[in-house]
């Protein structure tokens, strides 16, 4: 049996060397497109602030890592899939074989339709690449625009700050980390930030970016008519799947590649893991992209299980989950954050003291939560929400304070005020 899996991140590696422990005979194939040893984007930002070298953002640090799996590393890139042969064509002009495909080939970040978005000093930081063209740049006293305050954006606002650089954040949306953040605790993590000297501009947008030429300041106008003068521009505003190279393929695509609960794509042979699959939310029942490690890590599992003959496992969906520190400010959000019609929800706000809690019911079920500034209770509200926990009258103390998860959690756990609850 030969495994080809397409994406050296997270969700193939984890997924190569999961198929390495069920199966001990059959050859398994790791194909990257870039030069370094397979590693986490994710770990890119600690570079930036001198935490870590290169190497430490390596998924696997022992020398010899994947030699010793007998895992085959090809840094390649695969340019067509023909499904009916079993082959994928590579840049290099050679192509490689399968018996079972994993498709985990991430996403790549997605570029506003700005003038000047392609000038010398414009990046992403996606890519240790990425990197070390920003470093460049970005040196202690250097102004710095960065494009977009979401959760990459604000990991990267992190690292900028650190060096000491001149920073402005500009945000489309009215406040910062939209997609899991509301307006309250969005708007504290942006007052945060500016107390502690970083420009953020929300509701507004970069409307282009000039330069006279490679070596001079950049130019970047924005929506509301000013002009900043920048060293960098670092544009962080969203990712896409990579599936450009599956076409003509027949391998279904919707936003991902659609995927059933098994991570299998319409064909039997072809699974798909990570940034590019489109699999279950365990909140909602549908299918959507979730484009987070720890989604990716478990695509990896239960895919690379199911392609290991004798083996099944099916895939509950993918609670939405992030956790962040913006500066030092931990903010967290779990499942359906924003709630659900007809649902109950409770609020706690110190905005002095920079900190915030929502929680959201159905009935008497915990579905969603988002936190700043709290983290004691970040293991039971994912615990809650993740086993769908009967809450009876404890869902209402919540209601009243909502601090008191601990002990709504111990007791709902041992059926204390369920009973009271379902009798009234």
């Amino acid at each position: 049996m030969r495994h080809v899996i397409i994406g050296a991140g997270p969700a193939g590696v984890v997924a190569a060397e999961t198929l390495r422990g069920l199966d001990s005979q059959s050859a398994i194939t790791l194909i990257g497109d870039e030069p370094e040893p397979p590693y986490s984007r994710m770990a890119i930002p600690y570079c930036l602030n001198d935490m870590i070298g290169e190497a430490g953002t390596y998924l696997r640090k022992t020398e010899g890592h994947y030699d010793g799996l007998n895992i085959e590393v090809v840094q390649d890139r695969v340019t067509a899939l023909s499904t009916q042969d079993k082959t994928l064509t590579l840049v290099s002009g050679g192509s490689q074989t399968y018996d079972h495909l994993l498709i985990a080939s991430g996403s790549t970040p997605t570029a506003p339709p700005i003038d000047g978005i392609d000038l010398p000093g414009v990046h992403a930081c996606w890519t240790l690449d990425d990197y070390r063209r920003i470093i460049e740049r970005a040196k202690p006293g250097s102004s710095i625009v960065l494009m977009g305050a979401g959760f990459i954006g604000c990991i990267i606002l992190e690292a900028l700050a650190a060096r000491g650089v001149n920073l402005t954040v500009v945000e489309l949306e009215n406040r910062m980390v939209p997609r899991m953040m509301n307006e309250a605790s969005g708007g504290l993590i942006k007052r945060w930030c500016e107390d502690k000297g970083v420009r953020v501009l929300t509701s507004t947008r970069v409307e282009g970016i000039e330069s006279d030429s490679p070596n001079d300041m950049l130019k970047v106008s924005l929506s509301d008519g000013e002009t900043l003068d920048a060293d960098l521009v670092i544009s962080a505003t969203g990712v896409a799947p990579n599936t450009a190279f599956l076409e003509g393929s027949g391998i279904e695509v919707d936003h991902g590649i659609l995927v059933n609960d098994r991570l299998q794509t319409n064909l039997d042979a072809v699974y798909a893991a990570g940034d590019v699959a489109q699999g279950r939310n365990f909140s909602t029942g549908e299918y959507s992209v979730q484009a987070i490690q720890p989604t990716a890590v478990e695509h990896a599992r239960i895919a690379a299980t199911n392609m290991s003959d004798g083996h099944e496992f099916k895939h509950q969906g993918s609670l939405n989950l992030n956790v962040l520190s913006t500066m030092g400010l931990i903010s967290a959000s779990f499942g359906a954050w924003e709630g659900v019609d007809g649902g109950d929800s409770a609020e706690l706000s110190d905005s002095g003291r920079y900190r915030y809690l929502n929680l959201q019911f159905k009935e008497d079920v915990l579905i969603g939560a988002h936190s700043l500034g709290l983290t004691a209770q970040v293991g039971i509200l994912r615990g809650m929400i993740q086993t769908g926990l009967h809450l009876g009258v404890w869902k209402d103390r919540l209601m009243r304070n909502p601090l008191n998860l601990t002990e709504a959690y111990v007791a709902a756990t041992q059926g204390v005020g369920l009973a009271a609850k379902a009798t009234r």
